[in-house]
């Protein structure tokens, strides 16, 4: 369950930055932990305060990093708060064009993809499959793909394939015929794949996508040992997310934010979530 609670403020310790956080991303990832999972390296005491990207404003600062910096961040959880302390080298400056909301539920979504392509590396001329691509993470891989002169065919509800039309991408419905759909849409085969629906999707990315080893999932991890394909490595940074913000500055990576929610809303943000297969990014305003 989640219960809004009062708690003791956390006190940076060295080389850390006391953040006000002003919104924070609700992600998946967040459920699990709300479910009873516990990140590497966290100790298992309660209560657990989830949510691992933010927004906000420095209340505490470095040499390097001032009080009254506005800025995005991200860590393992704690960020559904007023107050997070972080390392300084998990916050970037935020753009100034960039609204809390974007900023919120920036760093996961855009770090993922960026991490994610990295690995499976679609290139010019190449086509790549991404499943279920009107998330935060697929969005996101979209429109990275698209840049590095890739084609991207997407699966997603029919009521997102405007959306991913808009982005770049050729979108193809979910169900019953989908290797069928998806060899109609790409004839010349697929060189890579983005799964980030698991189950049936990730057998299908198997059929039509000869080289496993080009094939990452972002939620069937319980299988890719032994399928042979790949996961997201832990491979965020400071200059990962500064560099994706800039690109959302300059109006070359869109975000959509479909919902935001007050932190009391928490538990509503996650029935919002829970279920996948949303279009874009649900936040929490604090």
């Amino acid at each position: 369950m989640l219960r809004l609670m009062e708690l003791p403020d956390p006190v940076p310790a060295e080389g850390q930055v006391l953040v006000r956080v002003r919104a924070a991303g609700v992600q998946p990832y967040d459920c699990a932990v709300r479910a009873g999972w516990l990140p590497a390296g966290v100790p298992p005491t309660f209560p657990r305060v989830p949510g691992n990207e933010f927004a906000g404003v420095v209340e505490v600062g470095t040499a390097d990093l001032a009080a009254g910096t506005e800025v995005l961040g991200f860590g393992q959880l704690g960020a559904y708060a007023e107050l997070i302390a972080v390392p300084a080298d998990q916050v970037v400056v935020k753009p100034a064009g960039m609204p809390w909301e974007i900023g919120g539920g920036f760093s996961a979504g855009a770090q993922t993809a960026h991490i994610a392509l990295a690995e499976i590396r679609p290139g010019a001329g190449e086509t790549l499959l991404v499943h279920g691509a009107a998330g935060a993470v697929g969005t996101v891989a979209v429109q990275l793909a698209v840049a590095a002169g890739a084609t991207v065919v997407a699966t997603a509800r029919p009521e997102n394939h405007a959306y991913l039309r808009d982005l770049g991408a050729v979108p193809v419905a979910y169900g019953a015929g989908l290797a069928d759909r998806l060899t109609a849409a790409a004839p010349g085969g697929f060189d890579a794949a983005l799964d980030g629906a698991g189950g049936a999707a990730l057998d299908v990315s198997l059929e039509l996508v000869r080289d496993r080893d080009r094939i990452l999932t972002l939620v069937d991890h319980g299988r890719a040992a032994a399928l042979g394909v790949r996961v997201t490595p832990p491979a965020r940074s400071a200059a990962r997310l500064a560099a994706l913000a800039d690109l959302q500055d300059r109006g070359a990576l869109k975000i959509h934010v479909r919902r935001t929610y007050p932190l009391a809303a928490a538990a509503d943000a996650h029935r919002d979530v829970e279920p996948g297969h949303g279009r874009g990014k649900v936040v929490l305003t604090v």
